[in-house]
């Protein structure tokens, strides 16, 4: 056998060099087309979650509003059952924003996004006179608007009230205790009565003189003080296991 013949046959055992480097690029394009694919069938809900939380741990949200004490994603709230709630959330924020200044009432009412919700701090004076626990007209008027954005959202509602420290002391009203109870009751006793709020969904608290905002040494920072909160938990259940 030739010389010339045997590396004809030695050349013609072995592919191109260049098959080599042709082969791991279509090995790239198809590991790229299965990442593209895998994108086109992901579970929208949970990224939408995600970016939610993330906006919110930064304070962003849809109209430039910063939003205080918020530490959804510290807390675990991204996941499974959970990204919904914090979009029902942020759409009551941006309803309740849009309220609050066409009426305003920015003075009156103050919504705050926490670890356990989001916030609506209505002061005292928009609901009740000092010292009464009976809803005033105005108070009503709002509950009504609050209530529009909860009915068709399964989060659980929390009714907290609270007072200053004065002192109160008559037959309806031993203490503060009795006080911010029963401005709390109240509340939830109106939703129920008034509107299509699933009962289910309501709870009350009252704090009396213990969680004040500020300190109470001032008639303004009292005034702030006597509240009551709308808290619209980030979840679906009470926590007690129903």
């Amino acid at each position: 056998m030739s010389r010339r013949r045997k590396k004809k046959e030695q050349m013609g055992s072995s592919a191109p060099g260049w098959m080599t480097t042709y082969g791991d690029m279509v090995t790239l394009l198809l590991v790229f087309f299965v990442l593209l694919y895998s994108f086109s069938i992901m579970d929208i809900s949970k990224f939408q979650g995600f970016v939610t939380s993330f906006r919110q741990r930064v304070g962003i949200l849809d109209g430039g509003m910063t939003i205080n004490e918020n530490n959804l994603i510290d807390g675990g709230l991204i996941g499974d059952g959970i990204a919904p709630s914090i979009m029902n959330l942020n759409l009551i924020l941006r309803e309740m924003s849009i309220y609050i200044e066409t009426e305003g009432i920015a003075n009156e009412v103050e919504l705050v996004l926490t670890d356990r919700g989001l916030v609506v701090r209505l002061t005292g004076q928009i609901l009740f006179d000092i010292g009464k626990a009976d809803l005033l007209e105005d108070g009503k008027r709002l509950l009504d608007k609050i209530a529009e954005l909860l009915i068709d959202i399964p989060n659980v509602i929390m009714i907290e009230g609270h007072t200053d420290n004065w002192p109160i002391n008559n037959e309806r009203f031993p203490s503060n205790w009795e006080l911010s109870t029963a401005r709390a009751t109240n509340v939830v006793r109106y939703f129920i009565e008034n509107t299509a709020i699933p009962p289910e969904r309501l709870m009350a608290a009252g704090y009396s003189e213990y969680r004040p905002l500020y300190p109470n040494d001032t008639v303004e920072n009292r005034a702030k003080n006597r509240r009551v909160e709308i808290v619209v938990l980030n979840s679906t259940h009470n926590g007690r296991g129903d």
